[in-house]
């Protein structure tokens, strides 16, 4: 049993699921990943939690009553990841590839589980989740819902390390299978667990990849491309692609994937480049360089608060140079993933860039983050992902 005080009382009948170690009022010698009874200053009782002794974030919410036992709390596990993999069979359509647990949305806080086709990929973000036992049921219950070819682990060194778990690579927990072919919206990709970034692929883009599709046309850029998600979506109605990353292992894995869709793809050309994104777009504007879509999906620019304004520039950079290289007519879209950037913050940036491009925009589509990786009203962490779709003129 543990007291939290009265702010993180106030948080948690909001429908936060998070406690941070400054809001424990009390704090016996809890081993890690336990389960706990949480109590406001009054001693009423306002659920259960997955304790870590490690994390800023001490505790998460599991269920807002009692959890009685070992069995119970397995047999919780198992029911919410059934609920989670009946969600996205209502959701998600044209993909085998999704997020079938994502954490605290899915009610299993620190439980990331995406499928590739015939693989499933599990991680395990904190003590609680980590533990084997509850891996095992995990993987039992994923066996129920799919009978996967095979279950591998991918482990964070960084997450581990910052929770006080055991180093560990990961790798396969049931099956005999770790590499597969999967599909998005049509697109055909490669996947093998251990490889490339999150999980293997930017899943919660699966809905931006096909929305900008539909948009683009003539040319176009795909900067920051990873392994040809955007690219190889406007491959298929662009006359041209250029994906240019500084990953050559991404591009390698890109240039794989493009061979398994030429067969649907109308460019007559992709071709992909290897170079410093700023760099290079910095080249292509000095040389007149022009597009009729560019799209920007950089990594996560601003990761703490106190790099916001830092961010902000990179945002406004990448933005501005873009958009000097449109044609009057062309798409552009551009993505943050960045949750200490909010909406609002990304738009005005945005906006700033067209102003000082002296460039008209107009906004097609807001959109976010697949439905896959559903947001909780209450848990503003769970939104992050900005995508905007934009008309710009002369």
């Amino acid at each position: 049993m543990i007291e939290v005080r009265a702010r993180a009382a106030a948080r948690l009948r909001a429908g936060h699921l998070w406690v941070y170690r400054s809001d424990l009022a009390s704090a016996s010698n809890l081993a890690p990943g336990a389960r706990v009874t949480v109590r406001d200053p009054r001693g009423n009782t306002l659920g259960t939690a997955l304790y870590s002794s490690a994390s800023q974030i001490a505790l998460r919410m599991i269920s807002p009553g009692p959890v009685a036992d070992e069995a119970a709390f397995h047999q919780l596990i198992r029911e919410r990841i059934h609920a989670a993999v009946e969600y996205r069979r209502r959701v998600v359509e044209g993909s085998d590839a999704y997020r079938v647990v994502f954490s605290e949305a899915d009610s299993l806080p620190g439980l990331i589980v995406d499928r590739y086709n015939d693989v499933l990929c599990l991680q395990a973000l904190t003590q609680a989740m980590d533990q084997p036992e509850v891996k095992a049921t995990v993987v039992a219950a994923l066996g129920e819902e799919f009978s996967p070819a095979g279950v591998v682990e991918r482990a964070d060194p960084r997450i581990r390390k910052l929770e006080h778990l055991p180093e560990s690579h990961g790798g396969l927990l049931a099956g005999e299978k770790d590499a597969t072919i999967f599909t998005m919206n049509g697109v055909r990709f490669h996947y093998r667990a251990g490889e490339g970034q999150k999980t293997g692929a930017f899943l919660d883009q699966r809905e931006n990849y096909a929305a900008a599709a539909r948009y683009a046309r003539g040319q176009a850029l795909d900067v920051f491309c990873y392994q040809g998600g955007f690219a190889l979506h406007l491959a298929r109605g662009c006359e041209s692609v250029t994906g240019v990353d500084s990953s050559r292992p991404a591009l390698e894995m890109a240039e794989r994937n493009e061979e398994l869709n030429r067969a649907s793809s109308s460019a007559k050309e992709v071709e992909w480049i290897e170079a410093n994104a700023f760099d290079l777009l910095k080249d292509y504007a000095a040389a007149g360089r022009q597009y009729d879509t560019v799209i920007l999906d950089p990594p996560a620019f601003a990761k703490s608060k106190t790099t916001v304004e830092t961010a902000l520039r990179g945002y406004k950079e990448l933005n501005l140079r873009a958009l000097k290289m449109l044609r009057p007519g062309g798409i552009l879209v551009t993505c943050s993933c960045s949750y200490h950037l909010s909406e609002a913050g990304f738009l005005e940036v945005v906006a700033a860039a067209a102003a000082d491009a002296h460039r008209t925009a107009r906004v097609l589509e807001k959109r976010g983050q697949a439905k896959d990786h559903p947001i909780l009203l209450a848990v503003p962490e769970t939104s992050y992902l900005k995508c905007l779709i934009l008309a710009v003129g002369s």
